[in-house]
This record gives structure tokens, C-alpha cells and sequence, in this order.
């Protein structure tokens, strides 16, 4: 081998070392680079122990002695069930500082009324006439973000469906703006005036409330229909046994009123005029005590015959829908020139009158036996 080969051999050596060299510390500072672009200066607050710091998107932990209110399913026609007290504190959000401060997003503490937010609650979602779904969160929600979604499963069949939210502070409340919600319940009423609750529907709902939970980030509890159809056809059984109406007649002792005639009697007797044609009895606060028909289409000029009618179960019993009826119509008779008389032409007397004050007193007593009290939330519902 000539001195020139090794000469060579030699060059290529060193050539070959300083290259690798130079890729080595070329992957040295390639790797400090992104080490220190990816670092941080700030502790992370994740992996600090003895510290339970919460992300701000969720509430800190409850106070101790906290009740929240249950929503066991209750048997139909049983006694309502209570919601729980609300905490001795409102729930607050912990930042990375430890300093605690109000969710931005929750309306203020103070302003809010506890017994009015539950009792709106159990209005939307009653366990004794609602079939409960209850919708377990994967972390607190926002009132803003699931409201479009749950306005999307309002009604199933003709049976409405109500969600209300456990609120950050306590509160069982009707979802709304503004709120922040650690827990959800649904439900479906089980029986309305004309039907039950079925099991098509009942799958509807079903199929239709995985939708909404899936897009909320929930995960729904849904009862066992065989018990759920139990329970509706027991409630609808109720209503259907309790669907009263009471009707008291006018009739003219001469010739038939002219309509033109009746509207202005009917006005200084204190009755409005509705859209559809119907007369009826304001009770003061936005509804009606009773109603009245002049038994002729929109067409006919006249009528010989005026129906009172009550519809017993949506009126208090301290409103005395019927004693307040009977009132109106023996004004009426005076001011047109009738008798009262039943359905069948014959002249009811005040003795027979007051019998059926007497029956009406015992239907309300059976209604509020099965905390069901005529004119009550629950029985407008139902009796809807």
C-alpha cells in the first residue's frame, strides 16, 4: 500500500468522524430546543399534592351536611315527595391562586329564591304524574349550550316532556340561561285527559331522549316500561273517573234572544269573548271559573237556550266555581227573562241546587285525597 492510500484511507476516516460528530450535536440542540418550547415556568396545578384545585368549568367541591333533593320515582297517587334544603352556602369555582369567586355565567346567590326555584321544579317534573328520567352529566353543563337540544324533545304523542337542572348553588330549576347544572331529570307526563301514556310512545321517548343525552353529554336512566305502563294506566284511570263537567241551562220563558242582544247582557254580567266564539268567566289571575255556549253556530242570530259549564277539576274549591255559576245564572234570569233548568227541560229548584253543591264538596274531597286538588297545578296539567 502506498503512502498515498493511507494518506487517503486516513482523510476519509477523520471525514467520517467529524460527520457523525456534527450530527450528534446538531440532535443535541434540536432536542434542548423543543424541550425548552415546551416548558413551562408555571407549576402544574394538575400534579400539585395536598391541593384540589378545579378546572373553572366545573363547581368545587360541596359544602359538608349538603341535602340535594331526590327524585325517586314515587308510586302514582301517593303523597309529593319534597325536595331537599338547599346548602348553607352557595357553590363557588376555585382558580389556580386559591382565590374562590362566583361562576360567571350563575345569577347572583342573593337575588335567587330557593323555594320558588323547587317549586317551579316540581310543576315541570312531578314524580306522581311524570315518569322521572334521570340524566346522569359527565361534568356541569350550561343552560345556553343544552336548551336548543332539549328543545328539540318537547312533546311525545300529545304527553309533554319537561327537564329541570340541579343549579350550582342547589336549586332544582326549570333549565334556563344563565345556569349551571351539576345534575338533570326529565320527564314525560303519564296520562293527559284523552289517553295514557303507551308503550309506542313510551319507545319514542326512549329512542328520542338517547339523541338528546348523547349531545349533552349525559347518560339517561330509563325505567322499565312494563312498570311505566302500569303506572300510566293507573293515573289515566283516575282521570278518566274524575273528569267532571257541570253544566246549568237558561231557558227563555218567550222568544229567543237575539245575539246581538245576549253580547251586551253577557258583557255587564262580566263575561270576555274569545276568539273561537265561547263566553267565559275570568277568575282575576289570567284563567276562567266557568264558561258559557249559546248552543248556535256563529251563523244563527239567535238562541232560546244558554249552557253554563264548569269544569270541576281545574277549579279551586276555594274559588266555589259552582256556587259563583249558580250566582251567575240567577242574575241572568233576571236580566233575560229565564228559567234554570236541567238537561232535560225541567226546572231546577234551590233544594236541588244545593244537593249538587253537596256532590261537589265530595268530589273535591276524593281529588285532594289523592293529592290531586282540583284547580291545582297537577290537575290543570292533566285535566289540560
Amino acid at each position: 500500500m502506498t503512502d498515498l492510500q493511507i494518506t487517503l484511507f486516513g482523510a476519509g476516516g477523520v471525514f467520517i468522524v467529524a460527520v457523525f460528530s456534527y450530527n450528534k450535536w446538531q440532535e443535541y440542540k434540536a432536542k434542548k430546543s423543543v424541550e425548552r418550547a415546551f416548558s413551562t415556568d408555571h407549576d402544574d396545578v394538575l400534579m400539585r399534592e395536598g391541593e384540589a384545585a378545579a378546572p373553572l368549568s366545573a363547581p368545587a367541591a360541596e359544602p359538608v351536611l349538603r341535602q340535594e333533593p331526590r327524585f325517586d320515582a314515587a308510586p302514582v297517587l301517593k303523597a309529593e315527595p319534597t325536595f331537599g334544603a338547599p346548602p348553607t352556602a352557595p357553590a363557588v369555582f376555585a382558580d389556580e391562586v386559591g382565590a374562590q369567586h362566583e361562576p360567571a355565567l350563575a345569577p347572583a346567590a342573593a337575588a335567587r329564591e330557593p323555594e320558588v326555584a323547587n317549586e317551579q321544579a316540581t310543576c315541570l317534573v312531578d314524580p306522581l304524574i311524570d315518569c322521572l328520567l334521570p340524566l346522569v352529566l359527565e361534568a356541569p353543563v350550561r343552560g345556553d349550550k343544552i336548551l336548543p337540544v332539549l328543545q328539540t324533545l318537547r312533546l311525545v304523542g300529545n304527553k309533554p316532556v319537561h327537564f329541570i337542572g340541579l343549579h350550582v348553588n342547589g336549586d332544582w330549576e326549570p333549565i334556563q340561561h344563565g345556569g349551571v347544572y351539576t345534575k338533570m331529570q326529565g320527564g314525560v307526563q303519564l296520562a293527559s285527559r284523552s289517553t295514557a301514556l303507551n308503550e309506542l310512545e313510551y319507545s319514542e321517548l326512549v329512542t328520542r331522549l338517547r339523541v338528546v343525552a348523547d349531545e349533552i353529554g349525559a347518560e339517561p336512566e330509563v325505567p322499565d316500561m312494563m312498570e311505566v305502563m302500569a303506572e300510566a294506566r293507573n293515573l289515566h284511570r283516575f282521570v278518566a273517573g274524575h273528569d267532571a263537567q257541570l253544566g246549568v241551562n237558561l231557558q227563555s220563558n218567550g222568544a229567543p234572544w237575539p245575539i246581538a242582544t245576549l253580547l251586551v247582557a253577557l258583557e255587564k254580567q262580566g263575561f270576555d269573548v274569545r276568539p273561537d266564539g265561547r263566553f267565559v268567566m275570568p277568575d282575576g289571575q289570567g284563567g276562567h271559573l266557568y264558561s258559557l255556549s249559546t248552543n248556535v253556530t256563529l251563523a244563527e242570530d239567535s238562541t232560546a237556550r244558554l249552557t253554563l259549564l264548569l269544569d270541576v277539576p281545574c277549579v279551586s274549591p276555594a274559588r266555589d266555581g259552582f256556587g259563583a255559576m249558580v250566582d251567575c245564572a240567577k242574575a241572568l234570569v233576571v236580566r233575560l227573562d229565564a228559567t234554570i233548568v236541567d238537561d232535560y227541560d225541567q226546572p231546577l229548584s234551590d233544594a236541588a241546587l244545593g244537593e249538587i253543591a253537596g256532590q261537589v264538596q265530595e268530589f273535591y274531597q276524593e281529588m285532594e285525597a289523592a293529592d290531586i286538588a282540583a284547580g291545582s297545578t297537577r290537575a290543570l296539567r292533566l285535566f289540560s
